[in-house]
């Protein structure tokens, strides 16, 4: 689990300390800033090396986190049993596959390089409820005409209650404008020859960047239908096919009110907003200082998956595709010539465009020095997509 949205707010828990009690304006000043850990852990009950992750709160002008390296990570759990994690690249993983098990209390237990200490409370597996099934169903949401995905299920001895979802998409394109030749310039000369590798079609693959949690509590029965994902009948990603694989985390309250709030707080209205809520503690303590800041919580969760693909013609029948990813797909013609009294002559134009590969080849008349180009990713999806057929696809 990966949440970029999360550590875009990070910062903002800090601002919110001083901001929270200023009713005049405040100019914000990088001496402002207050480091802490931050800690993502969820173990599940998949048979899997599991995976922790340390870093460091990062201000606004900064990119991205910064990770916490050379920490000592490990898990305790209630009959003395340790699982020891080592650093690889920015995460910590376990040196040994495991998985939780029903019953067992587990804790989490980090040592800094710094010699600074932190212990998690301890959490328990939450009930193991599978996902029945995922549905894509055309719908109009909030206006807007597009694919429907949800989740659905049903735990019949009503404790799970409180659910997480994460989803990973992987779609197919197909460059509209694609030939099987390529350009190549020589000087003032133009070859044409045989592509040598894949650029019609490609496979794209994204995770989801959001928080999405789910509750159950106020209904008479834990039943679930979710909306986990919405897509627009406009959107190039349904074009031809696509699959979306989605896992499904049974929380309990502590964790999902922790991702809820930390969901809230991130469309909250921004850093300024008279919406502040100070600083809200997970479940990650200093072992030495009961009063350091620390953010993010560790969980104990069942899991479950389910993966669907569909073809945009089995929802859309006979409709025409959604507007491809680049916009512009016109046919541009250049004639390679360089007389300058000649408006008609674009050679040095195209010849800089094809060493840039800012432009591929359609069609040409070589007797006529004409060539007929599409702007890149027209005719080569690799520009912006990969060509390698995913391990899991089916056609």
């Amino acid at each position: 689990m990966k949440y970029y949205i999360k550590y875009k707010i990070i910062t903002i828990f800090f601002l919110a300390l001083v901001l929270n009690s200023c009713t005049e304006q405040y100019a914000f000043k990088n001496g402002d800033f207050e480091s802490a850990l931050v800690v993502e852990g969820t173990i599940t009950n998949e048979f899997k090396n599991q995976v922790i992750r340390l870093s460091q709160v990062f201000q606004l002008e900064e990119t991205g986190p910064k990770f916490e390296s050379g920490a000592n990570v490990y898990l305790l759990d209630d009959q003395g049993t340790e699982y020891q994690f080592e650093e690889q690249d920015t995460v910590y993983t376990s040196i040994t596959p495991f998985k939780a098990e029903p019953g067992k209390k587990y804790q989490l237990k980090i040592t800094t390089k710094e010699g600074k200490s932190y212990s998690s409370d301890q959490q328990t597996l939450t009930t193991e409820t599978k996902i029945d099934n995922v549905t894509a169903t055309v719908e109009t949401v909030n206006g807007q005409r597009g694919v429907q995905i949800n989740v659905n299920g049903y735990d019949p001895t009503n404790t799970s209650k409180y659910y997480r979802y994460e989803y990973t998409e992987t779609y197919k394109i197909i460059a509209p404008m694609w030939d099987f030749r390529q350009t190549t310039t020589n000087g003032t000369s133009i070859f044409i020859s045989p592509r040598t590798k894949e650029t019609k079609t490609c496979y794209s693959t994204k995770k989801s960047d959001e928080i999405i949690v789910n509750s159950t509590n106020s209904l008479s029965e834990d039943r679930v239908h979710f909306p986990v994902r919405f897509i627009s009948d406009q959107n190039y990603i349904i074009s031809h096919r696509y699959t979306i694989f989605v896992k499904q985390y049974i929380q309990n309250l502590a964790a999902y009110t922790f991702y809820k709030t930390l969901r809230d707080l991130s469309s909250s209205g921004g850093v300024l907003s008279p919406k502040q809520p100070g600083f809200f503690y997970g479940n990650i303590k200093s072992d030495e200082n009961p009063d350091e800041k620390v953010i993010g919580f560790f969980e104990v969760s069942a899991v479950s998956s389910e993966r669907i693909y569909f073809n945009y013609a089995d929802l859309f029948p006979n409709e025409p595709l959604p507007p491809y990813y680049e916009s512009n797909c016109d046919i541009q013609e250049f004639k390679n010539c360089d007389d300058s009294e000649n408006p008609e002559c674009k050679g040095a134009i195209l010849r800089s465009r094809i060493n840039t590969y800012t432009l591929a080849h359609y069609s040409a008349n070589e007797a006529q020095s004409l060539y007929y180009m599409v702007n890149t990713p027209c005719g080569d999806c690799t520009t912006f997509s990969s060509n390698i057929v995913p391990s899991f696809w089916i056609d």
